[in-house]
């Protein structure tokens, strides 16, 4: 099983720090190379283009992919199919266009010029609206076009909107929503391994921004203690070894922003023996 992966910027380190806590642990590194094994002896990983990854995985190059919902979109790949939203990586594809200008909406597009590049996105937006504008595909530097009188409005992806707003551009309509997701060719769907490397990443992502919690608990408080937990499914319950009885130990999974306010609950309860710990994998 080969899974295609960013072979560089913003979201080549966030995809191999998620592989790695997925216990997917890279044996031989991933600088300047195009293969990796990991040790799992079934899962390699290939490194290339965020752009060009859907190509990868539709061509068989590749059984899963790992990039940008944005980029599956623009390639219109039509034989692979998304499996997890890794949810990293966030942005916007927007239509936008100088906040001086006489473009305040869509319709104001029609017979001008625009510059993306993301030429498939963009037409298939415009097709929906019926406004027909000149699209021009560019490579780089997108936000600059209308100001050099290359287009009258761009269409580029933006995540907090300071480069729009740096470059004196205003944001007409949203185009696309996009995060990095997991995707696969349907013809590898079947496959066990498949739902192996889908289920951990999954369990990584479920993990995050949940504690454990272990504490003792008088038998006869334990109800009380059982109240203040706001536990996925409820506490666990377990006897106290040599506690003859007169305590048990209750573990529970909560939210990270639940912690500090359970604690004083179950302390007050009358828990004791409080632990937290970070939790790096969690099946459901």
């Amino acid at each position: 099983m080969r899974i295609a992966v960013p072979n560089k910027g913003r979201l080549h380190e966030p995809t191999i720090d998620l592989l790695e806590r997925a216990g997917l642990h890279l044996e031989n590194g991933a600088d300047r190379k195009l293969y990796a094994d990991t040790v799992d002896p079934d899962v390699s990983v290939l490194f290339a283009r965020a752009a060009d990854i859907p190509e990868y995985v539709a061509d068989g190059a590749a059984d899963l992919g790992i990039t940008g919902y944005d980029q599956v979109c623009e390639a219109g790949v039509e034989t692979v199919e998304e499996l997890l939203d890794l949810e990293f990586g966030r942005c916007r594809l927007v239509l936008a266009a100088p906040e001086d200008g006489d473009i305040d909406g869509v319709e104001d597009l029609a017979g001008k010029t625009i510059a993306t590049e993301f030429p498939n996105i963009t037409r298939d937006f415009f097709a929906d609206t019926g406004v027909e504008p000149a699209i021009v595909e560019v490579s780089g530097a997108t936000e600059l076009t209308p100001h050099v009188e290359m287009a009258d409005a761009i269409v580029d992806i933006t995540s907090t909107g300071t480069t729009l707003k740096m470059n004196r551009l205003a944001v007409v309509d949203d185009v696309l929503s996009s995060s990095v997701r997991l995707f696969g060719r349907e013809d590898v769907l079947e496959d066990p391994k498949v739902d192996e490397v889908r289920t951990a990443l999954a369990s990584v992502k479920q993990a995050e921004g949940k504690r454990y919690l272990m504490m003792n608990v008088p038998q006869d408080r334990l109800e009380a203690v059982r109240d203040v937990i706001p536990g996925l499914g409820g506490p666990t319950v377990m006897d106290v070894a040599n506690g003859e009885g007169e305590k048990v130990a209750v573990h529970a999974v909560v939210d990270e922003r639940d912690v500090f306010e359970t604690i004083t609950d179950v302390k007050n309860a009358g828990a004791s023996g409080i632990l937290v710990t970070e939790i790096e994998r969690l099946v459901e």
